[in-house]
């Protein structure tokens, strides 16, 4: 059982280390901040066929949808609400193993059972907007996808 813990865990660093140098170089040159996020988007989406996969941005006080992959999605998500307004206010990643156990999770799918939630810096380090991605299955998402979704948050800022 171990052993194959370590193959998928190795399987999923390598596909995070091929999708992190395909989106450096198709975001490089574009700087346009929405049409980076839709490839983003769409390129984690089909990598890994998660849910949903997209991001909020900071506007007016709210979180607002922005470009996704995936089923229907909340529109506004206020400050410290929710994974993704909490994940805004502690300015951290928050990853959620059952989405059942967060307080206050906002249930815009009854399909999602896990999720995380990476923010976005500008270069003041406030944050600008998050990465949002849920799965239809408990547990899915670890340090592994921390670490390389965070990276991945970055070619954003």
């Amino acid at each position: 059982m171990a052993e194959h813990l370590e193959i998928a865990q190795g399987s999923k660093t390598e596909k995070y280390s091929t999708l992190y140098k395909q989106i450096v170089a198709l975001t490089e040159s574009e700087p346009d901040t929405i049409a980076r996020m839709a490839n983003v988007a769409a390129m984690i989406h089909a990598t890994f066929d998660f849910w949903w996969t997209g991001f909020y941005r900071v506007q007016d006080n709210m979180l607002v949808l922005s470009p996704f992959q995936g089923p229907l999605a909340c529109t506004r998500i206020a400050y410290g609400r929710g994974v993704c307004g909490t994940a805004w206010k502690e300015a951290t990643t928050i990853i959620v193993r059952n989405v059942e156990e967060f307080p206050g999770h906002i249930a815009c799918s009854s399909a999602s059972k896990s999720e995380i939630v990476v923010p976005i810096f500008n270069t003041q380090q406030q944050v600008t907007g998050v990465l949002d991605i849920d799965s239809q299955y408990l547990a899915t998402f670890d340090e592994c996808d921390r670490e390389w979704l965070e990276k991945i948050a970055a070619l954003l800022s």
